[in-house]
């Protein structure tokens, strides 16, 4: 029995509900990157980030190239950085709206 789509988009949010991979993929949207860049970026400790990176590998998310020593890793597809714009636009009118609350609260308060 296949999937439900709405169980299907539950896992990708899953997948993307890690603040370090989420940090990835915002780094990831201005072009790939290798590990050692990615490392400098979040400063995080390399165990943690390889956990990471292989979690968004084996989702799909992002791909990697060996070439050498060095492994770089980009985005899978373009969407992926429709997405995080999308998660920013929808935080910056979110933030918006508790702004005017807090201050509609303030002058009430006085």
């Amino acid at each position: 029995m296949p999937v439900p789509l709405y169980q299907a988009k539950a896992e990708l949010f899953k997948t993307l509900g890690h603040p370090v991979r989420v940090r990835v993929l915002e780094l990831l949207c201005d072009r790939p990157m290798p590990v050692r860049d990615l490392l400098a970026a979040i400063e995080v400790e390399a165990s943690n980030l390889s956990q990471q990176l292989a979690v968004l590998r084996r989702a799909g998310i992002v791909t990697a190239r060996r070439e050498g020593a060095t492994v770089t890793y980009e985005l899978a597809g373009g969407d992926v950085s429709e997405l995080m714009r999308a998660a920013r636009r929808i935080l910056t009118d979110l933030l918006a709206d508790q702004g005017r609350l807090l201050a509609e609260l303030k002058a009430e308060a006085q």
